[in-house]
C-alpha cells in the first residue's frame, strides 16, 4: 500500500486542516489535529477514521460518500515528494 507510509516533511497541517474544514466541514480543535497527525503515519484510512472520531461521527455508520471526502481531502496534502 503506497499511501500507508507518507512522506510528512513537507505537509502543511494547517492549510490541511483549513481545507478538511472548508471542504468537507471537518473543523477540529487541537486535541482531534493531534490524534488525526497522530494516525497519519499507520495510513490514510486510519486518519480518516481520527478526523471522524474528533468529530463525533460515528465512522461505521458514516456514509461512503463522506469518509471518501475526508480521505481525499487527506491525500491531496500528504503526497509523496
Amino acid at each position: 500500500m503506497t499511501d500507508a507510509a507518507p512522506n510528512f516533511d513537507h505537509v502543511d497541517f494547517d492549510e490541511m486542516f483549513a481545507a478538511l474544514c472548508s471542504e468537507v466541514g471537518f473543523c477540529l480543535h487541537d486535541k482531534g489535529q493531534k490524534k488525526v497527525i497522530a494516525a497519519l503515519p499507520k495510513g490514510l484510512d486510519a486518519a480518516m477514521k481520527a478526523v471522524l472520531a474528533a468529530d463525533g461521527v460515528d465512522e461505521p455508520n458514516a456514509p461512503g460518500d463522506l469518509k471518501k471526502a475526508v480521505r481525499d481531502c487527506l491525500k491531496a496534502h500528504v503526497q509523496p515528494d
